[in-house]
């Protein structure tokens, strides 16, 4: 089977067979996924650009400061690089900015992917130290690590972005040449168990691992603060969950599909190609319209609509970014009972 992907669809899935489609459905597939994207980029780009003002220029640089400026980087960069797309899905999948551009696009995607759920395992961590080992994180516990910390991920998100940008290529006729996964054409059993190694890779290490920890460290966090009866229903916890439940329904639905697609490339099953074809570039917008979410959640979590018009960014900020999120108090209490040791 031909390879031509579009920027938008699971590595596998050809423009020409999506557009064998019925008309109305591949219109209003068209139509939602421009639409998705335009919204995309527009409160992506604002959004995170006002949290990467504030937080890196106007706030005093705290750990929880380092690790919401970095999810807000990852979300920006791609974002910024959204009107490529758009301009992929209004010339019907012709892309006309080059190779190295298409490659770039596509490993900007899961750069974004990757940094962004390894900072949110680095949070899911950082909380739980905090409770579980409250008098050592006082300690140690700096901005100094966490940048250190922010760095190492952004190494990891290049290192597992690179096989996007190794194997996208474009190719075609002059009127219509195509940004697609090229995973060796000539021949299909390599073909498929690259295709296979990086939908499992992606899994694993994109979303199975992370949220395996991140939903360890936070049982652990409830467990504790239940034992020393202390709250954890402050805001700062509020949009942390949040934002990892915003990640989880964006990313999930996504990770689905391109397993469907392995099964679809195997099987070669009419249902899962109809699934994969509409299913898809669906799944696929949900997926990067998770980008430009989080400056909301962080601005409207916990608070009365009306008093948020009525306080600074920056202040909505500050209190989005505290670092009271129900340690404080185990912290305060570890500390006095060493103190009397």
């Amino acid at each position: 089977m031909e390879n031509v992907t579009a920027t938008i669809l699971p590595s596998n899935t050809t423009t020409e067979e999506t557009e064998d489609l019925p008309s109305i459905t591949f219109n209003s597939v068209h139509t939602f996924s421009l639409i998705v994207y335009i919204v995309a980029f527009l409160l992506g780009t604002t959004g995170n650009g006002l949290v990467i003002w504030v937080a890196g220029f106007r706030m005093k640089k705290t750990v929880n400061v380092v690790w919401f400026l970095n999810l807000a980087i990852a979300d920006f960069i791609f974002t910024l690089f959204l009107p490529l797309s758009i301009t992929y899905l209004v010339l019907v999948f012709h892309w006309p900015f080059g190779t190295f551009m298409c490659k770039l696009n596509s490993a900007v995607a899961f750069l974004n992917m990757f940094a962004s759920i390894f900072t949110l395992t680095v949070i899911s961590i950082d909380r739980c130290i905090s409770v579980v080992f409250p008098v050592w994180a006082q300690n140690h516990r700096t901005p100094r690590m966490a940048f250190i910390v922010a760095i190492i991920v952004w190494i990891l998100a290049i290192f597992f972005s690179l096989t996007y940008f190794i194997f996208r290529d474009a190719a075609g006729d002059e009127g219509q040449i195509r940004c697609f996964n090229n995973f060796h054409d000539t021949d299909y059993d390599l073909h498929l168990l690259r295709l296979k190694a990086t939908v499992i890779t992606r899994f694993i290490f994109g979303f199975f691992i992370p949220f395996t920890i991140i939903f360890s460290c936070y049982t652990i966090i409830v467990i504790r603060l239940h034992r020393n009866r202390m709250a954890s229903s402050t805001k700062p916890f509020k949009i942390i969950i949040a934002v990892l439940l915003s990640f989880f329904i964006c990313w999930f639905p996504y990770h689905v599909f391109s397993f469907l697609e392995v099964a679809y490339n195997e099987s070669e099953d009419d249902s899962l190609r109809s699934a994969v074809e509409i299913g898809g570039p669906i799944t696929s917008s949900l997926a990067f319209f998770n980008s430009c979410i989080n400056p909301f959640l962080y601005v409207f979590i916990g608070r009365d609509f009306k008093t948020t018009f009525r306080t600074s960014i920056q202040s909505i900020f500050e209190k989005a970014f505290s670092e009271d999120n129900g340690q404080t108090e185990i912290k305060t209490k570890s500390t006095s009972d060493s103190q009397l040791v």
